[in-house]
Formats: structure tokens, sequence, C-alpha cells
């Protein structure tokens, strides 16, 4: 009969071979989402919808789509909210093509990732989880300090940056910033924040439950 010991350490054995399978799982997946080449219509619909954005500008929306199924892979059956409406657009036209998208989903992701608009910050000074989650995910991808940024992971900037007339407007500082919507100063900041200083607490957790739009569970 196994001792207490024995059984202990076969737990502990199995925690282990968890731990290296869900990493090399999405290593795996990572590398497919790295390597997949979306349908070029995907891009022709953006250039519809956004005629003022040049080739090289839609490729760069196309790349934010490809950074936002990066997120949802790390962030698992969590909720991640989707921050920028030109790569809201781009997703909503590859779920279009029903049976690639199904098999992305289900080789890149594990599951099929239902679409919802995209959401911004509830307000210029405070953010949802599903909004947190994708800035500190997005911020770690990029080697930026979530609390403390010195500037706007790729899915937060390009709104602004291709100057999309129904975009999300972040900016590092609102109180320099005359023309952006919300502050990406408070999406760092812990529950407590109650004021837009840069070096507000660090992230309480990154794995809070719930967020309005975006990725994430069934």
């Amino acid at each position: 009969m196994p001792t207490f010991l024995q059984i202990l350490l076969l737990c502990v054995l199995a925690f282990l071979l968890f731990r290296v399978y869900r990493k090399y799982r999405v290593a795996r997946r990572r590398r497919l989402i790295d390597s997949y080449q979306f349908p070029a219509r995907i891009s022709t619909k953006l250039s519809d919808k956004y005629p003022h954005l040049s080739e090289p500008q839609v490729a760069l929306v196309i790349d934010g789509l490809r950074e936002y199924f990066h997120i949802c892979n790390i962030a698992g059956r969590r909720m991640v909210a989707m921050p920028s409406q030109a790569v809201d657009v781009a997703w909503h036209e590859f779920i279009l093509f029903t049976r690639h998208y199904k098999q992305f989903c289900e080789k890149a992701l594990g599951r099929f990732l239902h679409h919802t608009p995209a959401e911004a910050m509830s307000s210029p000074t405070i953010a949802q989880q599903g909004i947190k989650r994708a800035w500190r995910i997005a911020c770690r991808r990029e080697q930026i300090k979530p609390d403390a940024p010195n500037r706007l992971p790729l899915l937060f900037a390009l709104d602004a940056d291709l100057a999309i007339p129904d975009g999300f407007r972040y900016a590092l500082d609102c109180r320099r910033s005359g023309d952006a919507a919300y502050c990406a100063g408070h999406i760092g900041c812990g529950g407590g924040c109650g004021s837009c200083a840069g070096g507000c607490g660090g992230d309480a957790s990154g794995c809070g439950s719930g967020c309005g739009g975006g990725c994430g569970g069934d």
C-alpha cells in the first residue's frame, strides 16, 4: 500500500509534468500563430474600411491581430478585451472565413474564440479587468513595465498611430495629452489607485475574472 510520502511525490511529479506540458503547448501554439498566413481578403476589407491606410499600415493591423491571438494564447480561458478598433475589424473579417477561422482556433488556441465587440476603458480613468489583462500581457511581451510604461504596446498604440476615425486612443500621461481619451497609466494600477501617478501599485494578480468584450471564456 502506498505511503503518504509516495502519494505526495506522485502528486508533485504529476504537477511538474502538467506544467512542462502546458509550457510546451503554449510554445507550440505560439509558433503556429507566428507562421499563420491570414486570408488576403482581410487586408482588402481593411483597405475598404480605412482607405487612408497604406499597404504597410494595413500589414501593421494584421500584425496587431496576430499579437492579439498571442495574448489570448497566453491568457488561456481568461477574458482579454480587444483594445483596438482597427484590429477588431480585421478579427471580424477573419471570422467570416468560417472554416479557416475554426481550424485556426482549434490549432492555435485549443478552442473556438467567439468574437465580441472591441472594448476600451469604461471611462478615461477606469479600466476593467479584461483591458487590464490585455495591457499586462501585451506589456510583458514587449518588455514594458505595465505599472511604469515608457511607451504603449502595439495594440494600444495602433488606432492613434494610424489615425483610425473611430479608434481608441491611449496616452501614457493624459495630463499632457489633450486628445487622448484613455489614460494608459491607470490600466497598470491596482484597484486602489486614485490618481494618474505613474508609480502606483503593481500587478496585484493580472488574472482577475470578468470583462466586457474580447477573447477568453466559452
